[in-house]
């Protein structure tokens, strides 16, 4: 019996998004961003030369067909991606109307949103007075700091000092449906920050926004903060059963690595991995040599986007994008007969695109177990489709299988 390996490499877009006019980044359309096509062309440039050198070098999902995928998706000829496919290869259009991770994620498992999210103005205070109250009774504290749109690294250079003197947590939010936490784990407490997320969580999913994200911090005012790998995510339950019940619901393990289990609310998963994207890639190696027949093995490596995405930073997200792409063969030459790997992407979040926030794109859909294989253009919810026809489950959800 098969295994499947759906790996997400966390904003890793390819531009081409038909509706992107229509999704913004500090007032300006997305309209042409492409994190994949700016970051090889910078790279090519020598505007990446930070920490790393020259053109960008991902040979192994080149082989497979990412710059051919990135290519059909928005037109790009990226440097250094030229290889003539040797895999499954394709570009993906997501249907729902957000540019989040679970938005995404659920998408690609076989269920586009069925609503719009609800965002919060970028006024301050940015969340409504009975969310505040809630806050401040989750925390025990006499009050919140932030209540803002804010970028997460910026905020806790901002009230980091401030939080450490109070004692009150950090609030805020973005242009994504989020209610975002941020404490100190010795300050305040890691658990005493999970307790206050989960309390707060149904009152945020009431009013249909997506997450409550507990993002804890260390450090010092002299020394600096610095987030650690302890986030943990509080989403709202998907509305129909995605591909991980489907799975868990024919008896077959499945098998989170990185925040998967957070974005499906851990319904339909057997057990997780979590940890910085370096312990994430050993556990998904690990999962290729120890995952039995029929498994699913679902990951997300969110250090593309949480780091250097976000942040902004090219030659950092280049250096990632390289990092991963050298961890390849480790895991295909781990995989058995049958089994399928399929990369893929939530959104995008160009490091050289205007703002600080995701950007609308398509995706790239490359893989390695059935041959040479061009799919052309498919939409999210068709990966969740084909994996689950490689599984031998029963046919369900919105998408139709490509393989």
């Amino acid at each position: 019996m098969p295994r499947a390996f759906l790996v997400v490499m966390d904003s890793v877009g390819i531009g081409g998004a038909p509706d992107a006019d229509s999704f913004f980044n500090d007032g300006r359309p997305d309209t042409g961003a492409n994190t994949l096509g700016h970051i090889a062309d910078a790279c090519a440039e020598g505007r990446a030369d930070v920490g790393r050198n020259g053109p960008l070098h991902m040979p192994n999902l080149d082989a497979l067909g990412l710059g051919a995928a990135l290519k059909l998706a928005s037109g790009h000829d990226g440097p250094g991606l030229g290889a003539t496919p040797t895999g499954l290869w394709g570009a993906a259009t997501e249907v729902s109307r957000g540019k989040d991770t679970p938005s995404g994620h659920w998408e690609i498992a076989g269920v586009p949103l069925p609503w719009e999210w609800t965002y919060f103005p970028d006024t301050e205070p940015a969340f409504p007075d009975d969310l505040t109250k809630a806050l401040i009774k989750a925390a025990g504290t006499e009050g919140i700091l932030g209540n803002k749109h804010a970028s997460g690294t910026v905020i806790l250079d901002e009230l980091g000092g401030e939080h450490m003197r109070t004692g009150w947590p950090i609030v805020y939010t973005s242009v994504d449906s989020v209610v975002q936490i941020a404490a100190h784990e010795e300050v305040f407490g890691l658990e005493r920050l999970y307790d206050m997320c989960r309390a707060v969580a149904p009152m945020v999913h009431g009013m249909r926004v997506g997450r409550v994200i507990a993002r804890p911090f260390v450090g010092s005012a002299e020394d600096g903060f610095k987030r650690t790998v302890n986030r943990k995510d509080f989403a709202l339950d998907p509305p129909s059963p995605t591909l991980c019940d489907w799975a868990t619901g024919e008896g077959r393990p499945v098998h989170a690595v990185g925040k998967i289990g957070d974005i499906f609310a851990h319904r339909g998963i057997t057990d997780e991995v979590k940890g910085a994207d370096a312990d994430l890639m050993e556990g998904l190696i690990g999962l290729a040599d120890t995952a039995r027949d029929g498994a699913l093995v679902f990951a997300n490596f969110v250090e593309f986007d949480a780091q250097f995405g976000h942040r902004r930073d090219v030659p950092g997200y280049a250096a990632a994008l390289e990092w991963f792409d050298a961890q390849v063969p480790r895991l295909i030459e781990r995989l058995r007969d049958g089994d399928l790997v399929i990369f893929t992407a939530d959104h995008g979040n160009d490091p050289s695109w205007f703002g600080t926030d995701h950007t609308r794109e398509r995706v790239p859909v490359v893989g390695y177990g059935v041959g040479l294989k061009a799919i052309g253009h498919v939409g999210f919810s068709d990966i969740g489709a084909s994996v689950a026809a490689h599984l031998g489950l029963a046919e369900r959800g919105a998408g139709r299988s490509f393989l």
